[in-house]
């Protein structure tokens, strides 16, 4: 079923402050990058429980994210910019019927940090506990799950794939068995998602083109065996060709390295499916 969602820009500027939500619902979500945050003292809305991200990288470019709830925004947000140094970016979730209490935010950070922690596509040391499940009535939580799942398409609408969970069930399954590794995985408009299990390369190339940065990823992300590393979650590239070069540690062209189980190449898979779809 579609959906309609509508941005406002606050401040004119693509690349500004927004408020998004999705028609006939009461989720609204406002985007603010740091150097817009002035703003929060124009909106008295943001003075009301919230469900927030901070947004952006640490020191060796990873993604990184702090999940946070309040019951005033505004003054919270204050001491983060004091004390919190990575973010660059704050997505604010807020009811527009001003109707949820401290302890509805609280369970929609819980679900939150559960999810994100599941798919694994950003680094959440800053939250440092895990939080327990707050005393909601049964139709309360209810209520606040169909909020979150509002949150989690909000979220993915405004490029942030934190909450992004891939559903391998009846996906097309691709391989790469190059350099003797056994890596499987999708192909999505997320991207390339190489899958939980795969077996990477343990040595690269002499002409491999970003040694570091794999090194760094592959702490974060395997463990290792005898003769691989093996990956601990599901991991999702941009492209094909950067999955496959992070699984080899070769330079590849991930659409032809990535294969079904007839051999067929990705290029030739969706070749396909694009000329079909135009007949």
């Amino acid at each position: 079923m579609g959906k309609t969602i509508t941005t406002y820009l606050i401040d004119g500027n693509p690349k500004g402050s927004q408020s998004i939500f999705i028609s006939n619902k009461i989720c609204t979500a406002l985007v603010i990058p740091r150097a817009n945050l002035a703003l929060i003292n124009k909106r008295d809305e943001l003075k009301s429980p919230a469900f927030y991200i901070l947004l952006g990288e640490d020191n060796e470019a990873e993604q990184k994210a702090y999940l946070g709830e309040t019951e005033n925004f505004v003054e919270r947000i204050k001491n983060h910019d004091y004390k919190k140094t990575f973010w660059q970016r704050a997505i604010v979730f807020i009811s527009k019927d001003g109707a949820m209490t401290k302890a509805d935010v609280q369970y929609l950070e819980f679900l939150a940090i559960k999810t994100a922690k599941e798919t694994g596509q950003f680094n959440l040391e800053e939250n440092k506990q895990n939080p327990k499940e707050p005393n909601l009535p049964e139709h309360q939580k209810d209520t606040m799950s169909e909020f979150f799942e509002d949150v989690r398409i909000l979220t993915s609408f405004t490029g942030c794939s934190i909450f992004d969970l891939i559903e391998v069930k009846n996906q097309h399954i691709f391989y790469c068995n190059r350099r003797k590794i056994e890596a499987q995985g999708i192909y999505t408009e997320n991207g390339f998602t190489v899958l939980k299990g795969s077996k990477l390369a343990i040595d690269v190339v002499n002409s491999f083109d970003w040694k570091e940065k794999r090194a760094r990823e592959i702490v974060l992300s395997t463990e290792q065996s005898e003769r691989f590393y093996i990956l601990k979650q599901d991991k999702t590239f941009n492209s094909p060709s950067t999955a496959a070069s992070f699984c080899t540690g070769a330079n590849e062209n991930g659409w032809t390295a990535w294969k079904d189980d007839k051999k067929n190449t990705l290029d030739s898979v969706y070749r396909n499916q694009l000329n079909e779809t135009i007949r």
